[in-house]
C-alpha cells in the first residue's frame, strides 16, 4: 500500500527540506530566501501577504524564520502543511548538527567549515538586499512608514531592543493613522512578556532529561530577538544556573549553529547531544521548537482579521516597516563581517546582478558561492 501525498503537501515538504539544507546566514537571510522561493518564483502569496506573516512572527516568541516556514506551509497546504513546513525546515539542520555533535565528542574540536562560509556569506548578502528592495517597495508606501523604518535602523545600531523597536513602530503608525479607532482596537493582543514559571535553582544542578526538555521548552516559549539573545538565555541556564556546560562548550555549540544551514536554534540539538546523547538531542530540539508550532497555529487565523481591522492594520504596517529597518541593520552588520576582500565583494555583486537581471534561483547561487569559497581555499 503506497501513501498518497496531496500535490501541495508534497510541494511544501520538498521546498522546505531544500531550504533547510541550503539556507545559510541566519533569520534575515532565511526570510529573504523564503521570499525568493515562495513569492517571486512560486507565487504562493503576494508581497503584502508575506509582509503580514513576517510582522506576525516578529510579535510572537520563537525563531522567526522557522515560524515563517510554518506559516507558509499552513497557507499552502493547511494543517498538514503547517507540520511539513516546520519539520522540513528544521530536520536537515538537526541531522547535520547531530552528526557534527557526534564528531565533536570524539575530536573535541569543530570540523572546519570556514572556506564554505567565505563564499556563501556574500551570496546571502545579495539575497537579503534583493528581498529588502522588493519588500520595501510594498511596505514603505508613505513618508510615515519610511520614517519608522529609518528610525528602527538608527535605533538598532544604538542598541535598542528589537521587540521594543517593532512595538514602537507599530504603535507610532497606529497612533497617527488609527487614533479614532484606538479604543476599539487595542486590548486583545497583549503579549505575555513576563518571566517563566520555571524557577532558578542553585548552581550545579544534577543533569536530567526532563529538566533539559523543560529548560529548552521555556527558552523557545519566551525568547525574542537574535541569536545573541539565545546565547544569553543558554548561558544563564546551562552555564550559570545548572553548571552543565562550560563557556567554551557553549560557544562551540553556538558556532555549530551558525556554520550550518537552517535555523540557529538547532544549537539546542548540539547541546542536547553533549549532555544526554541522542535522547538529549531529540528532547532539546523538540523543546525549543515546539512552542513555535503552537504559537503559529494559534495566531495564523487572526492575521487576516488584523489586516481587516483599520486600527490593527495600521499597527501591522508599522511593525512591518520597523522589521524592514531592523533587517537592513542586520544586513549591514553581516556585510561588514562577510565582505572582507575584493573576491567576496565580487561574489556579492555578481549574485545581486544574477538575482535582479536573470532571476537565478537562490539555491544555485548559494551552491556557487560554496564552490567559489572551496576553490579559493584550494588555490591559496
Amino acid at each position: 500500500m503506497t501513501l498518497h501525498f496531496p500535490p501541495r503537501l508534497k510541494e511544501v515538504t520538498t521546498v522546505f527540506l531544500k531550504m533547510g539544507a541550503t539556507a545559510f546566514g541566519g533569520p534575515a537571510a532565511h526570510v529573504a530566501i523564503m521570499h525568493d522561493e515562495v513569492v517571486r518564483r512560486r507565487q504562493w502569496l503576494s508581497d503584502e501577504q508575506f509582509l503580514d506573516l513576517l510582522g506576525a512572527t516578529n510579535l510572537i516568541p520563537g525563531p522567526n524564520s522557522t515560524e515563517m516556514a510554518i506559516h507558509l506551509g499552513y497557507l499552502r497546504a493547511g494543517w498538514p502543511g503547517l507540520i511539513a513546513g516546520g519539520l522540513g525546515f528544521i530536520l536537515p539542520a538537526t541531522l547535520l548538527v547531530l552528526g557534527l555533535a557526534w564528531a565533536y565528542t570524539r575530536l573535541q574540536t569543530l570540523p572546519a567549515a570556514g572556506f564554505l562560509l567565505y563564499g556563501v556569506k556574500p551570496v546571502v548578502i545579495a539575497i537579503i538586499l534583493q528581498a529588502l528592495w522588493r519588500l520595501g517597495r510594498k511596505a514603505l508606501r508613505d513618508p510615515l512608514s519610511g520614517l519608522v523604518a529609518a528610525a528602527a535602523l538608527g535605533l538598532y545600531f544604538l542598541g535598542a531592543n528589537e521587540l521594543v523597536l517593532l512595538l514602537a513602530g507599530g504603535l507610532a503608525v497606529l497612533l497617527v493613522k488609527g487614533l479614532p479607532r484606538l479604543r476599539r482596537s487595542l486590548g486583545a493582543f497583549l503579549l505575555p512578556l513576563g518571566g517563566s514559571a520555571l524557577a532558578a535553582a542553585a548552581a550545579a544542578v544534577p543533569f536530567s532529561l526532563p529538566l533539559l526538555f523543560l529548560t529548552f521548552l521555556k527558552i523557545g516559549a519566551v525568547l525574542y530577538g537574535s541569536g545573541y539573545v539565545l546565547l544569553a538565555f543558554l548561558r544563564a541556564d546551562l552555564v550559570v544556573r545548572y553548571g552543565w556546560l562550560s563557556d567554551t562548550q557553549l560557544m562551540d555549540a553556538v558556532a555549530i549553529g551558525q556554520v550550518t544551514p537552517g535555523p540557529l536554534f538547532t544549537t539546542a540539538t548540539f547541546i542536547g547531544y553533549q549532555l544526554g546523547g541522542v535522547s538529549g538531542a531529540l528532547l532539546a530540539t523538540l523543546g525549543i521548537f515546539l512552542p513555535a508550532f503552537i504559537f503559529v497555529a494559534i495566531s495564523n487565523p487572526f492575521i487576516p482579521r488584523l489586516r481587516a481591522s483599520p486600527g490593527f492594520s495600521a499597527l501591522l504596517d508599522g511593525v512591518n516597516a520597523a522589521a524592514l529597518g531592523s533587517m537592513a541593520a542586520v544586513t549591514w552588520q553581516i556585510g561588514h563581517s562577510s565582505l572582507v576582500d575584493p573576491l567576496t565583494v565580487l561574489i556579492a555583486l555578481a549574485s545581486l546582478f544574477l538575482l535582479l537581471r536573470y532571476k537565478v534561483n537562490s539555491t544555485w547561487l548559494i551552491a556557487g558561492g560554496a564552490l567559489a569559497g572551496t576553490l579559493s581555499a584550494i588555490l591559496k
